[in-house]
């Protein structure tokens, strides 16, 4: 059904290439289905329909996606590019200190978690052993997120199709996770997740935009 659900756009492939195997898995479908589980899981028994579906998914666009989860992958981009393990600390701390992210916080760490693992054979970069050190003793909590931005720049990966790749692929979780409790035809969802995705760019042009620290008020 969904699972079959394949991103077509150019910018997206470009994004992975040759990496594909280890940068594709921080924003793969799997992942981010595991994370949307555990974000819906409060709002399946209430989630009856498509339009009510199509109406939790926009909230989160509009509320967690852009204003945090998108510019947070872009601040870890940077600190990561000029190898500012401090800032990027900083930032770890700061998104354990918003509300809106609490209910996806336990699973964002998680998967996060997991992916900084796969990262350990590249031990000769400092930031990211650095890093992995700092989750691993508590000092931080390594935000999957965070974790996205550090992979785009580890790879000199582009981040404007970088933040696109994470919304497309984040939409196609969420619709995955509710689908087969909604019984979602596969048309259904194709459409949804291009209904979803038809404002990304835009929204991906707006975080760019924005210079400095990352402002977690930002709507």
């Amino acid at each position: 059904m969904l699972d079959q659900i394949k991103i077509t756009t150019e910018p997206a492939s470009e994004l992975l290439g040759d990496v594909q195997a280890l940068a594709g898995q921080i924003g793969s479908a799997e992942g981010l289905a595991a994370l949307g589980s555990a974000a819906l899981s409060f709002q399946l028994k209430r989630i009856k329909s498509l339009p009510e579906l199509r109406n939790f998914l926009q909230s989160y666009q509009r509320e967690i996606l852009i204003p945090h989860e998108l510019p947070v992958i872009r601040q870890a981009f940077y600190h990561s590019s000029r190898n500012e393990l401090r800032e990027l600390l900083a930032l770890d701390q700061r998104l354990q200190q918003e509300p809106l992210l609490q209910d996806l916080s336990g699973a964002s760490q998680l998967i996060g978690q997991i992916q900084l693992r796969g990262l350990r054979p590249l031990r000769d970069q400092r930031l990211v052993r650095r890093y992995g050190q700092a989750v691993q003793m508590g000092e931080a909590r390594g935000w999957h997120t965070i974790v996205f931005g550090i992979v785009l720049a580890l790879f000199s990966l582009p981040l404007r199709q970088g933040l696109l790749h994470y919304g497309h692929q984040t939409m196609q979780g969420f619709i995955y996770s509710a689908a087969r409790t909604l019984e979602l035809p596969e048309k259904q969802g194709l459409e949804l997740h291009q209904e979803l995705c038809s404002s990304l760019p835009e929204a991906v042009e707006h975080v760019l935009a924005q210079g400095g620290p990352v402002d977690l008020r930002i709507v």
